[in-house]
């Protein structure tokens, strides 16, 4: 048995002198350096107990080095769990609770209140920082190389990654090794990804996007990457005529628009600019297409599946569209029982296929609602496919918000807004948003005659809440709209309220 994913990343590279990282200093780090370092975080890991089946979290800046940690998971067949950078020690709580994970890797500024989540969970707790610095860079340094790669199969798990769940709290999608190398080996021809591309990165690592689809796409095809910390506009314009691609959300997208400087020719040497993580405006897509001739190429994923669909590389790519099934992935559009609808109509997007996660951590039942018996997953989202085989989303099945290319499940901030003093109750919606795809907002039910005191709130929400998930606008009425059986007609809320940025209607994707 061999070790198909780490391979297919980085172990046929492994003694390349070619560029992997062109980094913000200048320098730049080669396949087989990037090799070397994933050797010595293998030994640390080793020397700190960690085996085959453990799992280690990690929530720290994007650097090298945490790249570098990653790979070093999976080079030792250590299942990684990759948190947002913005979730909040009560958040990060939950997810160390449930995953169990052996050691966890968080930034300096952090610690002292991971330190007791940790110590529940007996877990160590190591730092690191943007400048790759830390006790996990001292303990790394001090560690003999493991150069042995462990043997792992493609049914065995590579990732956790946490999603909404219906109650507000989130899931653990298990994805194996062959969900993410048949993912990056699709879209690596499907894109035309070869040794010569060069990605601008300035996506997180700690999501599916910026890692599994931009890291693994490109080091599976040998390319390089100039790796930005994130998107700041000065770096990724001065970076873009040495790139040959960039993968981003529409927020990218948009701020570039927004620049006189992004022009023609700062955009002349791309080959391909692709867009996902939220729905993409279809004003966005022309807009990009006049200023520089290139029509963004706009895709269809989740957390549990990777890439389901794509517009095409050669071919019409098609504005409010995200495209064709993948090769291997199939698609389809059921009323909600599994029995298809007929050619053209609106029901549940269903897919199948080898990059479709194997189910949730520790929740057997919710995985046995959402996977049916002939292996389609139930996406959550409803669509429709046109006469020539274009997919195009209608919206969500499910109340989920997706801002600036996160999940957020209006359950959760729900929750937290209940228990604010003069709030009866409260309801949470997106709403159109032209840099976010859609923004939060949280509309309040008064207690009372007084109104709630919404700078305490957002004091609290503040604390309590990862930046994205935070409402960016509040609202107070009287009174929550309801049907017959009591239950909030959101529909109705979004009706009164989707205008509040003053954004156009987004295009489905």
């Amino acid at each position: 048995m061999t070790n198909g994913l780490y391979h297919m990343v980085l172990g046929q590279h492994a003694d390349s002198d070619a560029t992997l990282l062109h980094l913000p200093d200048g320098t730049a780090l080669s396949y087989a350096q990037m090799a070397q370092q994933v050797a010595q975080i293998s030994g640390m890991l080793r020397a700190q107990g960690l085996r085959k089946g453990d799992r280690l979290a990690m929530q720290c800046p994007k650097s090298p080095q945490a790249l570098a940690l990653y790979l070093a998971c999976l080079h030792s067949g250590v299942i990684f769990l990759p948190l947002n950078t913005a979730y909040t020690p009560d958040e990060v709580s939950y997810f160390v609770d449930d995953a169990a994970p052996k050691m966890i890797v968080a930034d300096p500024a952090a610690a002292a209140a991971l330190r007791p989540v940790a110590q529940r969970a007996g877990a160590a707790l190591l730092t690191l920082d943007a400048h790759q610095r830390g006790s996990f860079a001292d303990a790394v340094a001090g560690a003999v190389p493991q150069t042995d790669v462990v043997a792992c199969g493609a049914d065995d798990l590579a990732c956790f990654l946490y999603t909404s769940g219906t109650t507000g709290r989130s899931k653990g999608a298990m994805l194996t090794q062959q969900n993410l190398m048949s993912n990056a080996a699709t879209l690596t021809k499907t894109w035309a990804f070869t040794r010569d591309d060069v990605l601008l990165h300035a996506l997180p690592i700690f999501h599916a996007h910026g890692l599994f689809v931009a890291c693994n796409v490109t080091m599976n095809a040998g390319g390089a990457m100039i790796w930005l910390p994130g998107f700041d506009m000065g770096a990724v314009l001065e970076a873009m005529p040495r790139a040959t691609t960039m993968m981003g959300v529409p927020t990218f997208y948009t701020r570039l628009l927004d620049s006189d400087r992004f022009t023609r020719d700062v955009a002349g040497h791309m080959r391909l600019f692709t867009s996902g993580s939220a729905p993409l405006l279809a004003e966005t897509h022309v807009q990009f297409s006049a200023r520089t001739g290139h029509a963004i190429l706009e895709r269809y994923g989740m957390t549990e599946t990777g890439m389901n669909t794509s517009n095409p590389y050669e071919g019409e790519r098609r504005a409010g569209t995200v495209g064709f099934p993948l090769d291997g992935v199939e698609l389809r559009i059921t009323g909600g029982d599994g029995t298809p609808v007929p050619e053209g109509e609106t029901g549940q997007i269903e897919v199948r296929g080898p990059n479709v996660f194997v189910g949730y951590w520790n929740m057997p039942d919710k995985t046995a609602e959402e996977i049916r018996e002939d292996g389609f997953f139930i996406t959550g989202d409803l669509g429709h496919i046109d006469a020539e085989g274009y997919v195009t989303i209608a919206g969500r099945d499910k109340d989920l918000i997706i801002s600036g290319g996160y999940n957020i499940y209006p359950k959760e901030v729900e929750l937290l807004l209940d228990a604010q003093p003069g709030v009866k109750e409260a309801a949470v919606i997106g709403a159109p948003h032209s840099d976010f795809g859609e923004g939060v907002v949280a509309v309040l039910v008064k207690q009372g005659t007084q109104a709630p005191d919404i700078d305490a709130i957002k004091k609290e929400v503040t604390a309590r809440l990862a930046n994205f998930k935070r409402p960016k606008k509040y609202i107070v009425i009287d009174e929550l709209p309801r049907n017959t059986m009591g239950k909030v007609q959101k529909n109705l809320l979004r009706d009164a309220y989707g205008d509040v940025f003053g954004a156009p209607d987004a295009a489905s994707g």
